[in-house]
C-alpha cells in the first residue's frame, strides 16, 4: 500500500506544479510561450488574431476561449500536434496551405500524438479541416468544419480526414462545404457518430476500414450520404439521408455489415445501392420518395432484408436474378407502399406474399429502349398473365410476409425541420 500512497503524492505534486500561461496578441508569442511551457501546462491565448504556424509537441492544452483566431497566412498546416495528451480547443482556425501533397489542414494530428482531444473549435476554409493521420485513440469533438468553396468539389480537402488511426472517435460536429465530410481510409475501430453534413461530395467515405460505426449521422444535399467501401464489420445505423443526389446508403464490396433503423428519403437515383455486397443485414431501415429503392448489382448476394419500409418510391426494388431470394423470415417480412394488400385474421401480416418485380421489368433494365413499348398491349397482357399466374415469373425477390404498416424508426426525429 506504501507504493500507492508514494504514487498518489508524485501525481498530485505533478497535477499542482502544472501552469497557466496568459498568452498576449503579439507575434510568436504562441510559439515563445510553447518553448517555456512544461508538459501539463494550459496555454490561454487573449482575444484576436494570431499570425502563426503552431506545433504541439508536448501534452498541454491551447485553449482559445472562444474568442481567439489562429491564421496559418496560407502556409502548411496551422497547427501541427505531435506529442502525446494535446487538447485543442475554443479556437478559431484558418488560413492552412493549398497542398494535397502535404495535406494541409486546419489541425493535423501526426502519428506521435497518442489521445489528442480536438473540442469545440472553428475551421474555416483551410483545405482540409481536421487530419487524423496515423495519431491512436483522437477524440474530434463539437466543432464546425467549413471547408473551401473556391475549387471543383473533387479538388478540396475533406472536412476530417482519418488514416491509419485506430480508435478515433469523431462526434457532434458540423461539416459543410469542401469533398467529402469524413473520408476514413485504412483504418479500424473508429466511430462516427451524431455528426451533420451539408453541401459535400460524400458525408462520411469509408475505404478499408473493419470493425468500426456509422451512427446517428445526418446527411443532408450532399451527392451521396454514407458510402461504405472495400470494408467488412461496419455498422451503419440510425443516420438520417434527406435529398442527396445519388445515394442515401452504398455498400461497394462491404461484407457482413449491419444497416438498421436508418432514415433515407428523396435521394434522386437510389435509397440503397449495393455492389457485389454479402451477407449483410438490413433490418428496421426506412427507404422513401427515391428513384429505386434499392438496387441489388454485381452478384451481391446471402443479405438478409426484414423489417423495413419501402414508401413511394419510383421503383421499389431493383434485382435480377433467374432464382428466388426470400425477404421475410419468421413470419415477417417488409412493407411496401404499392402492395394493395389483404389482412383478413388482423395479424398485420399481408395474406399474400409480395413480388416487386416481372419480367417485363428485368426486360426493361437490360433493353432500355423498350421503354417505348410499355403502353402495348402485348406488354399489358404479359404483366397481367404474370399477376394472374406467378408461376410464370422468372425469379427475383419474394415476400411472403409483408408488413401491413410502416414503422417509422427513431432515427426519423432527428431530420431538420427545414427539411
Amino acid at each position: 500500500m506504501r507504493w500507492l500512497l508514494t504514487l498518489g503524492l508524485v501525481l498530485s505534486a505533478s497535477l499542482s506544479q502544472a501552469a497557466e500561461w496568459d498568452v498576449p496578441n503579439t507575434p510568436g508569442a504562441i510559439a515563445e510561450t510553447l518553448a517555456r511551457a512544461a508538459e501539463g501546462d494550459v496555454l490561454r491565448l487573449r482575444p484576436g488574431t494570431y499570425y502563426e504556424n503552431v506545433v504541439l509537441d508536448k501534452s498541454l492544452t491551447l485553449d482559445g476561449g472562444g474568442h481567439a483566431t489562429i491564421d496559418g497566412q496560407g502556409n502548411g498546416s496551422v497547427i501541427t500536434v505531435t506529442g502525446d495528451g494535446v487538447t485543442v480547443q475554443g479556437l478559431t482556425v484558418i488560413g492552412s496551405g493549398s497542398s494535397h501533397d502535404g495535406i494541409d489542414s486546419g489541425i493535423q494530428l501526426l502519428k506521435t500524438a497518442e489521445a489528442p482531444v480536438i473540442r469545440d473549435n472553428v475551421l474555416l476554409g483551410n483545405l482540409y479541416g481536421i487530419d487524423i493521420h496515423g495519431a491512436d485513440n483522437a477524440l474530434v469533438t463539437g466543432n464546425r468544419v467549413e471547408g473551401r468553396q473556391d475549387r471543383h468539389m473533387n479538388a478540396r480537402g475533406n472536412g476530417i480526414y482519418v488514416w491509419n488511426s485506430p480508435g478515433a472517435i469523431v462526434e457532434n460536429n458540423q461539416v459543410r462545404w469542401g469533398r467529402d465530410g469524413i473520408f476514413v481510409n485504412s483504418s479500424k475501430r473508429n466511430i462516427f457518430r451524431d455528426n451533420t453534413f451539408r453541401d459535400l461530395r460524400f458525408a462520411v467515405h469509408y475505404m478499408y476500414a473493419d470493425n468500426s460505426e456509422v451512427t446517428g449521422n445526418v446527411s443532408v444535399g450532399n451527392h451521396l450520404g454514407y458510402a461504405v467501401m472495400f470494408s467488412t464489420r461496419v455498422k451503419v445505423s440510425d443516420n438520417v439521408s434527406i435529398n442527396d443526389r445519388d445515394h442515401g446508403v452504398m455498400l461497394n464490396y462491404a461484407n457482413r455489415s449491419t444497416i438498421t433503423g436508418n432514415y433515407v428519403k428523396n435521394a434522386t437515383e437510389k435509397c440503397t445501392f449495393l455492389y457485389n455486397s454479402n451477407k449483410n443485414d438490413f433490418s428496421g431501415n426506412w427507404f422513401q420518395g427515391c428513384g429505386i429503392g434499392i438496387h441489388f448489382t454485381a452478384g451481391s448476394d446471402n443479405n438478409r432484408i426484414v423489417g423495413n419500409s419501402f414508401i413511394g418510391n419510383r421503383t421499389q426494388v431493383k434485382y435480377v436474378s433467374t432464382k428466388w431470394v426470400e425477404w421475410s423470415e419468421n413470419g415477417q417480412g417488409n412493407h411496401w407502399s404499392d402492395f394493395a394488400a389483404f389482412d383478413v385474421d388482423g395479424d398485420g401480416i399481408a395474406d399474400a406474399p409480395y413480388r416487386p418485380n416481372d419480367s417485363m421489368d428485368h426486360v426493361l433494365w437490360t433493353q432500355p429502349a423498350a421503354k417505348l413499348l410499355l403502353g402495348s398491349p402485348a406488354v399489358q397482357l404479359v404483366r397481367w398473365s404474370q399477376s394472374a399466374f406467378p408461376a410464370l415469373l422468372p425469379g427475383g425477390v419474394i415476400d411472403s410476409s409483408p408488413l401491413i404498416r410502416a414503422v417509422s424508426p427513431a432515427a426519423a426525429e432527428k431530420v431538420p425541420h427545414d427539411e
